[in-house]
């Protein structure tokens, strides 16, 4: 029944998650809100199918009595080989190990080639480009306009001689601030693990479409921070001048496909998620991490109550 529970919910979510998540703009008021929404139901699905092929593999009894004898028993199955091989739980314990093994695969896979773009763009870096140091940013002699960060040890922000000449110093202020966000906020990560769910699974509807609004989300808050300190005519104005630039694939850009919507977020932003709004998102949050775990616990819970309080009635 666990078992059951926790595939239904894992396939229901994947289909319906992506349109709730996609509606409304409430996301770009408050796109940091929806960046932890996203990943948490990716994470979601994820450990509620690792949990469903697992809860095949285990007794009910063990399930019935919450999370630490599930996970004791699936210790005792994999090192002990107490409880019987049946086909329901050689299935459950192939699906989990493939899904968990697929998952790892495409992550260190994604990780290992952004790694080496990186490392490749930072040799170019070094020889082509001049640190300054009153911008905090590496400028490149190139006539187009670009300005992006490139995430490393450390993370560097590029700016080329080209944008420098289109834009005024307020706005070049601007952009680095919205670049040096991206590598405070290590968004290339985020980027990473959004890129590996969706090639491990390239057919779920979550994480395609996670991928596509993630990359979206990111830009966005950069934008936010950046508004705290610069003037948000000064960001739109930036964004103006880099839209037709095309920074590297591998990087985070200021300007790039989203750069008209987050113009207009600029120029006419829209109020902030009230404080019920985030409480109520955050409290989503929440349930989408804990909800998987909760339906393994939930059982133990209720053995756990009904044995007490069959005691206290014996007394």
């Amino acid at each position: 029944m666990t078992a059951a529970l926790l595939g239904l919910y894992a396939v229901a979510a994947a289909f319906v998650l992506p349109r709730l998540l996609s509606r409304g703009a409430w996301r770009h008021r408050a796109p940091r809100l929806a960046l932890a929404l996203w990943q948490a139901a990716g994470a979601s699905v994820v450990v509620s199918a690792l949990l469903a092929g697992l809860a095949l593999a285990v007794p009910a009894s063990a399930i019935g009595h919450g999370l630490a004898s599930f996970f004791e028993a699936c210790a005792l199955l994999l090192g002990e080989g107490e409880f019987t091989a049946s086909p329901a739980a050689l299935a459950g314990l192939a699906g989990s190990g493939l899904v968990a093994a697929r998952i790892a695969y495409c992550a260190v896979a994604e990780l290992l080639r952004a790694r080496a773009e990186r490392r490749r763009h930072a040799e170019l870096l070094a020889l082509l480009g001049r640190h300054d140091h009153e911008l905090g940013a590496v400028v490149v002699d190139h006539d187009e306009r670009v300005a992006y960060c490139l995430p490393g040890r450390p993370g560097q922000a590029v700016i080329t001689t080209g944008a420098l000449g289109s834009l005024a110093p307020a706005q070049v202020a601007a952009v680095l601030a919205h670049e040096h966000a991206h590598l405070r906020g290590r968004h290339h990560l985020v980027l990473v693990g959004a890129a590996a769910l969706r090639r491990a699974f390239p057919g779920v509807p979550l994480f395609s479409r996670a991928k596509v609004e993630i990359t979206r989300l990111v830009e966005l808050a950069a934008d936010d921070v950046a508004a705290r300190r610069h003037p948000r005519v000064q960001i739109a104005a930036a964004l103006v001048g880099l839209a037709t630039g095309r920074p590297p694939a591998f990087t985070l850009g200021a300007g790039g496909e989203t750069a008209l919507m987050r113009v207009r977020r600029m120029l006419n932003p829209e109020a902030p998620l009230g404080r019920r709004e985030r409480l109520a998102g955050l409290l989503a949050v929440g349930l989408l991490l804990t909800g998987p775990a909760a339906v393994v616990l939930v059982p133990g819970v209720g053995s756990f109550l009904a044995h007490h309080c069959h005691t206290l009635i014996m007394l």
